[in-house]
């Protein structure tokens, strides 16, 4: 009996000394499709959400990403670089195909690229009643009846790429590989409005603040419509940014190569927000909100989801800098089902949080995110296990410290 209790207590030591960092339970997960080829633009209407891809047309989901159909009937180009959606109408810009329309959700779909002398179209944006396309080489178009006419706005964009369009109000900003451009008149005219910004792939308005992201100099912040910008990438490591979109005053940011990273500070601080995206899945090409879950067009892995409410649930407290890397007792202790679990970084740090059966068995992964120094606390919900005891551990580079906790019904 003596020998059994001490192999026991060497067999959970050897577990709970270990720890081996496995992406088990991951938060970023795949839908059903589309799987093969490039997501390169999301778009969402009400309880839809669309895909365009890289080759395969246009996919819709109405069912959260569970499925998804092609919808394609009427496309004569299935590269499909963006999206947008104004009422009922679905805009497609293709790559070689000019701009289609679609008034029934994709079904079926209608060239609508009258006096669009240039059919490589990278961007499109919604603007009231007018349309705004993006195209490479010839700047901006804009149409006034949905497509059916389009003339080019010659003046301030010529001869550049518009990889991206954003309205705020009465202010359309063109993203181009000259910078930044602004339209205060629906389009008809533009003036440049940056300071030596380059190749704006995505924008993303809170209020009066403009952020746009870049491919090859990260996330630039502008209060002043443009006028002027600050850099804005402490903690954004991959600096190629494809996509940024917000929920609430959640900023997301879509990378080449190094994934999706978040912040919740007007950009003051960056995050990465990976958990369950690997190597492979880190090129991220589209972002969107629908409804609580945030998706992701990754390079020919399709669409990826994660709920928003895993950026609610791990919340930073203080925003005093600790001095120490500390893990607290979870409180409540004895717990049903629900505890919260606080932890405190003393400088910018790759999280590990993972909670352990008695045997040592990984349980789930609560944390796996890059995070800036502060004092944080999440909660756990276990209605779905049996009572007994568990084991929640932080990993901190080379820190590393582990509680008990109880779990009583």
């Amino acid at each position: 009996m003596i020998r059994k209790k001490l192999y026991f207590k060497l067999l959970l030591g050897f577990f709970l000394s270990i720890f081996i960092f496995i992406e088990g339970n991951a938060q970023w997960t795949q839908t059903n499709g589309p799987y093969v080829l490039r997501t390169k633009s999301l778009a969402v209407s009400g309880s839809n959400i669309f895909a365009g891809t890289n080759s395969d047309g246009v996919f819709l989901s109405t069912d959260n990403g569970s499925s998804w159909t092609a919808v394609n009937t009427g496309l004569t180009d299935n590269y499909i670089n963006a999206l947008s959606i104004s009422g009922n109408n679905i805009f497609a810009g293709t790559n070689y195909g000019g701009v289609f329309l679609s008034t029934d959700n994709g079904s079926n779909w209608s060239a609508v690229d009258m006096g669009l002398t240039n059919l490589n179209v990278l961007s499109l944006a919604v603007s009231g009643n007018n349309i705004i396309a993006g195209t490479g080489g010839s700047g901006a178009f804009l149409s006034t009846n949905n497509g059916s006419n389009w003339m080019a706005v010659v003046p301030g964009l010529i001869n550049i790429n518009v990889y991206s369009l954003a309205v705020s109000g009465s202010n359309i900003f063109a993203g181009t590989n000259n910078g930044v451009y602004l339209s205060t008149d629906n389009g008809s005219n533009w003036i440049e409005g940056n300071t030596g910004l380059t190749y704006v792939y995505s924008f993303a308005i809170i209020g009066s603040k403009i952020f746009a992201g870049t491919y090859g100099s990260g996330v630039y912040l502008s209060t002043d419509n443009g006028s002027n910008w600050t850099e804005v990438n402490s903690g954004l490591t991959h600096k190629y940014v494809n996509s940024l979109t917000i929920s609430d005053n959640n900023i997301f940011a879509a990378t080449y190569g190094g994934g999706v990273y978040l912040s919740t500070d007007n950009g003051s601080s960056w995050a990465e927000f990976n958990t369950g995206l690997t190597t492979s899945t880190s090129i991220i090409y589209a972002l969107a909100i629908s409804g609580s879950n945030i998706f992701a067009g990754t390079n020919n892995y399709g669409v990826w989801r994660r709920p928003l409410s895993e950026v609610t649930d791990v919340e930073e407290i203080k925003s005093n800098i600790p001095s120490t890397l500390t893990l607290a007792q979870n409180y409540p202790n004895p717990f049903n089902p629900s505890t919260k679990i606080k932890y405190s970084i003393s400088h910018q740090s790759k999280i590990l949080l993972k909670v352990y059966d008695i045997l040592g068995r990984e349980i789930e992964t609560l944390v796996t995110e890059e995070k800036p120094a502060g004092v944080y606390e999440i909660n756990w919900n276990a209605s779905k296990l049996s009572s007994g005891v568990y084991f929640y551990q932080l990993k901190a580079g080379e820190f590393i410290q582990t509680k008990k906790m109880i779990l009583l019904r």
